[in-house]
C-alpha cells in the first residue's frame, strides 16, 4: 500500500469513526428515552436500564455503519478535490480506478466490521436481551412491589399497594382481574405476602374482601375472607413457550440446520433464507456505498458551485438501493429459492461505481458547436 493509500485510508477511518459516533449518539438518545420510561415505570433500577441500552448498541451500530461509511467517503473525496490533492495525483498519471484503491480498502474494512456485527455480536446481544427480558418478566418483586402506583402486570389486571413494610408485608392491597369477558373480580386486603412455591408464585391476602361482578346477570357477589391465596403465575409469560427471535439465531445454525429451526421455532424457510443472506449482503452494502461516495464525485468536473449535484446523485442512488432491498425481500420470503435476489442491490451499487469510474477516466465529450461553426451554418 502506497503512502497516498495509507493517507486517504487514515482520513476515511477517522471521519468514519466521527460520523458513526454522532449517528449512534442520536439514535441511542431517541431509543433510550423510550426504554428509560418503560423500565423505570416497571420498577427496574438504573443498572438494568444501562444493561439494556448496552445490549441494544450492536443493532444501532449495524444501522449506522453504511451511513457513516457513505458520509466519510463523500466528505474525504470532497476535501481531497477541494484541496487539489486529487488533481495532483491525476497529473502524475493516476486514474480514477487507481485513486479508488483506498476507498475499496475502506469498504472492505467496514464490511469486516459489519460481518462481525451481523454474524457474532448482534445475534449474541439479541439472545442475551431476550434472556434478560424473560428474567425480568419472572421477577415478581420488580413488577408488583411498587408503592402508591397502579400497575398493570398483565392485560386487564390492575394491582395497587399503599405501602410496604421492611419485612415485606404489603399493606392495603387492591387487585382487579378482568381477564374473563363479562366478569370482574376485585380483591381488597389489609395485608398480603408474596410467596414462591416451587414453580408457582402466589399472593397470600389476609383479612380482605372479594367482589365478583357478573355483567350478564347484573349481579354483584361479595365474600369476606380471613386469608386467600391468589396464583399470579398466570400473569407471567412462560419463556420456554416463546420461540427464539429470528435475528438471534446463529449464522452457522441458519446455514446447516434450517429444517430443525423450522420444526423447533416455527419459522418458514423463506424468512430463514432472507435473514441468512441479509447478513452477508449487509457487508457488500458497505463496499458499495464507499465506492459510490467516491466515484459519483469523480464523475463531475470542476465547478465553482461545488459538487453538491454529485452528492445529491449519490444520495439518490442510496435511496434506490434501499428501495431495492425492500423489493427483493418479498419474493425470498415467499420462496427461498430466490435468495440470490438479496444481493442484487449491493452488486448493482458496485457495478454503478465501476461505471462511474470508467466515465471519470474517459469523460464523454459532447460536440458543442463553436462560434465559427455557427457562423458557417
Amino acid at each position: 500500500m502506497s503512502r497516498y493509500d495509507r493517507y486517504v485510508l487514515s482520513q476515511l477511518l477517522l471521519l468514519f469513526g466521527f460520523f458513526a459516533l454522532i449517528l449512534v449518539a442520536v439514535f441511542w438518545i431517541n431509543r433510550a428515552v423510550v426504554l428509560f420510561d418503560r423500565l423505570i415505570a416497571d420498577g427496574q433500577s438504573a443498572m438494568v436500564f444501562l444493561e439494556f441500552t448496552a445490549l441494544g448498541l450492536p443493532n444501532l451500530i449495524r444501522m449506522v455503519v453504511p451511513m457513516a461509511a457513505f458520509a466519510a467517503a463523500v466528505y474525504v473525496t470532497n476535501r481531497l478535490n477541494g484541496e487539489s490533492e486529487l488533481v495532483v495525483m491525476q497529473a502524475t498519471g493516476s486514474g480514477p480506478s487507481r485513486l479508488a484503491r483506498p476507498f475499496l480498502a475502506f469498504g472492505l474494512v467496514t464490511a469486516l466490521m459489519m460481518s462481525v456485527l451481523t454474524h457474532i455480536l448482534l445475534p449474541a446481544s439479541i439472545n442475551q436481551l431476550e434472556v434478560r427480558e424473560a428474567e425480568i418478566s419472572q421477577n415478581i418483586t420488580a413488577r408488583l412491589l411498587t408503592e402508591g402506583t397502579f400497575l398493570h402486570p398483565a392485560p386487564n389486571v390492575t394491582f395497587y399497594i399503599r405501602s410496604i413494610d421492611p419485612d415485606g408485608t404489603l399493606n392495603d392491597v387492591y387487585l382487579s382481574d378482568r381477564r374473563v369477558e363479562g366478569e370482574t373480580v376485585t380483591y381488597t386486603a389489609s395485608r398480603a405476602f408474596l410467596v414462591r412455591d416451587a414453580e408457582q408464585s402466589k399472593l397470600i391476602m389476609v383479612d380482605g374482601l372479594a367482589q365478583r361482578l357478573s355483567e350478564e346477570a347484573n349481579r354483584l357477589s361479595t365474600t369476606n375472607f380471613a386469608d386467600f391465596s391468589y396464583d399470579i403465575s398466570a400473569l407471567i409469560e412462560d419463556p420456554a413457550a416463546v420461540r427464539r427471535n429470528i435475528r438471534a439465531l446463529p449464522t452457522w445454525e441458519l446455514m446447516t440446520d434450517p429444517a430443525g429451526i423450522e420444526e423447533s421455532d416455527g419459522y418458514a424457510q423463506g424468512p430463514l433464507a432472507e435473514e441468512l443472506h441479509l447478513r452477508f449482503a449487509r457487508a457488500l452494502i458497505c463496499i458499495s456505498v464507499a465506492l459510490i461516495g467516491f466515484s459519483t464525485l469523480m464523475v463531475g468536473g470542476f465547478s465553482r458551485f461545488g459538487v453538491w449535484r454529485q452528492i445529491v446523485i449519490a444520495f439518490v442512488l442510496l435511496i434506490f438501493m434501499e428501495i431495492g432491498r425492500g423489493l427483493v425481500s418479498e419474493p425470498v420470503l415467499e420462496d427461498p429459492r430466490f435468495w440470490p435476489l438479496i444481493y442484487i442491490p449491493s452488486l448493482a451499487g458496485i457495478l454503478i461505481a465501476i461505471l462511474f469510474l470508467r466515465i471519470a477516466g474517459r469523460p464523454l465529450r459532447i460536440p458543442w458547436p463553436t462560434g465559427r461553426q455557427e457562423a458557417a451554418a
